[in-house]
């Protein structure tokens, strides 16, 4: 072991049981960590010298870009960074890996098979070519928006050019007849395959993510040499240094879907009982020149240790900031995959969740449907079940991607009821309104969500 330790630092605004576990993995490999986060860092240039508190010898880039609003913002902030410090997973490489589009063109460009995708800057150019994809088509936004973001359309479903204020694209529906929905996370670190697993479908929804209550399985061992290949090269050209691919097989084989920089642990480790973190960890001490022992390294893999790490700084104390304010009606910008529009909504801190009218969610191209809740009345004792979309909420300039329930309210006051799912993001003074005032009818509120088949 080197005499004098190197420091790693890694770059997380938030709290995640991987920052913890690649920080302890640094640790117990002998050498010393910085959490870079709000509460202390900072980047200063003074007399034309460039300075970064704290001071780290390489930085593990672990920002989540795909789920903020404004990504280039962050993604400048690591820029900034790593021109002074050397970078795991640089923010050009990041660049490419989060926007979707620019993952396929970049792999489709170097002989690495992709499905067909289309993205269009008009609706109309998108919709023209929407028989190329069959009878079943997938519709992304280009870069994920807090966690929601694909849909499944059929050959009616008219789709828009964005969703929100984010591009959208079509893209080919890989599939086998009579298999199960599955696809393949292969987590690469370097040049090193650490581990694989299938993931396959929850019975109530065809995507595969575990998040959404998706299974695993260790594929580790049986890995197919034709997906561990394309994993490493898709890992290669879009540059990234520690990344999950996504792959799915389909009658021609394998197709890359995408190659994530900050793919989570915990379903890996769940299927194949290893650790990413003291791969990452490694790779980050021999990029700053440091020694590592790899049989700890190896004997680290066994335990995914999220414990809370020494270099996680003490908590700022919080400021007395207040939210900004909505009315008790707002108007607010509805989007879904074939379009936007703009309604009135009333505010219902008694709604766990907001709900839009049944007609203005087929007009928007609100969907999938997710899941099943149940609702009742406050003056009832019986229960009804509403399905619930995701669905993007514009207030005052903010934008919150919501799973909204779906009920007829054309009985009612206003198309859209705000729940706390967006309301928690602000002050409600009921005495402000957008409309004239009017008698407003009782609202149902939910009561359980339970998952049910499509």
């Amino acid at each position: 072991m080197a005499a004098d330790p190197v420091t790693v630092g890694v770059l997380s605004l938030h709290t995640s049981k991987e920052t913890k576990a690649i920080l302890n993995a640094v640790e117990d490999l002998g050498h010393d960590t910085e959490w870079l986060r709000t509460e202390n860092t900072s980047i200063s240039v003074n007399d034309g010298s460039a300075v970064l508190e704290p001071s780290v010898d390489v930085l593990a880039n672990r920002m989540l870009l795909s789920n903020t609003e404004q990504p280039a913002e962050e993604l400048g902030l690591v820029n900034a960074f790593s021109r002074l410090v050397p970078t795991l997973n640089e923010p050009s490489a990041v660049m490419t890996a989060i926007h979707k589009l620019s993952t396929a063109t970049a792999l489709a460009s170097n002989d690495v098979r992709v499905p067909d995708v289309t993205l269009a800057l008009s609706g109309d150019q998108l919709n023209a070519v929407r028989e190329r994809y069959g009878d079943e088509a997938v519709y992304k936004t280009a870069i994920g928006t807090h966690g929601g973001g694909t849909w499944k359309v059929g050959p009616d479903d008219p789709v828009n050019a964005k969703v929100g204020n984010r591009y959208a694209f079509l893209q080919e529906l890989v599939s086998q007849e009579n298999v199960r929905n599955r696809d393949l996370r292969v987590y690469v670190v370097g040049d090193e395959i650490v581990g694989a697993m299938y993931r396959y479908a929850p019975d109530n929804d065809w995507r595969t993510n575990v998040a959404l209550g998706g299974s695993v399985e260790n594929a580790t061992d049986d890995l197919p040499e034709e997906a561990a290949d394309m994993a490493r090269r898709a890992t290669d050209v879009i540059g990234l240094d520690y990344a999950g691919v996504d792959l799915v097989e389909g009658d021609e084989g394998w197709f890359v879907l995408e190659v994530n920089p900050t793919a989570g642990f915990k379903g890996l480790y769940q299927a194949t009982q290893v650790s990413p973190a003291p791969y990452i960890a490694r790779l980050a001490i021999d990029r700053a020149g440091g020694e590592v022992d790899d049989e700890r390294v190896e004997d680290l893999a066994n335990v995914l240790d999220d414990s809370r790490p020494t270099a996680q700084p003490h908590e700022a104390v919080a400021q007395d900031v207040e939210p900004a304010v909505i009315g008790y009606t707002e108007e607010i910008v509805l989007s879904g995959t074939s379009g936007s529009t703009s309604v009135v909504a009333k505010s219902d801190t008694g709604a766990t969740r907001t709900s839009i009218d049944t007609s203005l969610a087929a007009d928007i191209g609100a969907g999938p449907i997710k899941s099943i809740t149940r609702i009742r009345s406050g003056s009832s004792k019986q229960s009804r079940s509403r399905p619930v979309v995701d669905v993007v909420v514009g207030v005052g300039g903010n934008q919150h991607t919501v799973t909204a329930s779906v009920e007829d309210r054309s009985h009612m006051d206003y198309p859209v009821l705000l729940g706390r799912d967006i309301l928690g993001n602000y002050q409600v003074d009921v005495s402000r309104r957008v409309d004239s005032d009017t008698s407003d009818t009782p609202e149902e509120e939910e009561e359980s969500e339970e998952a049910t088949d499509e």
